[in-house]
């Protein structure tokens, strides 16, 4: 994955969940990016959803003893945000991922998409 053991932490928590279509934006060669990278991943369901963003909730504190900054989005769970101030996770219920399409925003940034498993 990368060197940054939060980015893989996170990425061990999604896929604790079965998270889908995991993608990894490096923005740290980016000028005025919010963040050195961003995560997104997608969901079956809003319970799924919901169950990622708790999967990396303790994964990260347990690994790295990190909580995140802000937590948004579990009211109803089509869209829930972990920010780690370095790393931001979006975790989408799929139909969600698919209309907001947020990783197009940050086209020049380096791509890494991490294969579903069976």
């Amino acid at each position: 994955m990368t060197d940054n053991k939060l980015v893989n932490s996170i990425v061990e928590g999604i896929k604790d969940k079965k998270g889908e279509n995991i993608t990894i934006l490096d923005l740290r060669g980016i000028d005025g990016s919010i963040c050195d990278y961003y995560i997104i991943c997608d969901a079956n369901s809003t319970t799924q959803t919901d169950a990622i963003a708790d999967s990396v909730w303790d994964r990260v504190f347990k690994d790295l003893h990190e909580k995140p900054l802000h937590d948004e989005g579990r009211q109803n769970a089509t869209w829930i945000l972990l920010d780690y101030h370095e790393v931001i996770l979006h975790i989408f219920h799929r139909p969600s991922r698919a209309f907001y399409s947020i990783e197009t925003l940050w086209n020049d940034a380096k791509r890494t998409d991490i294969p579903n498993e069976d």
